[in-house]
């Protein structure tokens, strides 16, 4: 039969709980004990109870462990304390980013015309032919944007032009659609009246020519 599984908690009968104590002391100072023996290890447990009474295992001295984990302990944080190459590096490129950044910030209030105060002759003609340098292309550069402009419009022009065109043959072509439109509904309308009216008018013309002969000829009875 499987044991139960002990459920770790806090053990809330005071006597159950220093019994377990006890053994559970013992039993982790044998378990320390056989890993020195087994592996040469140099062991030191330190236990205080929930009385504040002192338990202490150690495979040598006590004291000669607790300097060697000093030793070590103060050795990680002088470590620690130093930076790594890469964060040295880092904080180089850093400090030169800064200083590049601070430098031509101080060039550009100069160029604004700012902090002139502290520069000498020769520093305000290198200023001066930067300033013509930059104003040389500036207006070149203005003068590309005009130019692309400029073509811009003619291009729109051009095409507004054509379309324009464009929409005049069209108009003519309407008109003079609904000009032959208007001309062959005249005509059609015209050819039906001829028609009609010869229609209508055909027996007329035969009763009179019938009573005229009639009219003319004497009796000869």
């Amino acid at each position: 039969m499987a044991r139960e599984k002990i459920r770790i908690k806090k053990i809330d009968n005071l006597t159950a709980r220093q019994v377990t104590f006890s053994k559970r002391r013992r039993g982790i100072f044998k378990k320390a004990d056989e890993l020195s023996v087994l592996c040469d290890a140099d062991v030191a447990l330190i236990i205080f109870s929930a009385t504040g009474k002192l338990f202490e295992f150690s495979s040598s001295r006590m004291r000669d462990i607790l300097g060697r984990y000093n030793l070590q302990a103060s050795n990680i944080d002088r470590v620690m304390g130093q930076p790594s190459p890469y964060h040295q590096v880092e904080d180089c490129n850093l400090s030169r980013l800064s200083q590049e950044v601070e430098d031509k910030t101080k060039q550009l209030r100069k160029l604004r015309g700012e902090d002139l105060e502290g520069l000498n002759l020769e520093e305000l003609q290198r200023l001066e032919k930067l300033l013509e340098s930059g104003l040389s292309r500036v207006s070149e550069k203005k003068g590309e944007f005009l130019m692309s402009q400029i073509s811009s419009l003619e291009k729109r022009g051009s095409e507004l032009v054509d379309e324009n065109k464009r929409l005049r043959e069209r108009v003519v072509t309407l008109e003079m659609a609904k000009t032959m439109a208007l001309k062959e509904a005249v005509e059609t309308e015209s050819a039906t009246t001829n028609v009609s009216s010869y229609e209508s008018g055909a027996p007329l013309e035969d009763d009179f020519s019938d009573t005229s002969l009639k009219l003319g000829l004497p009796s000869w009875e």
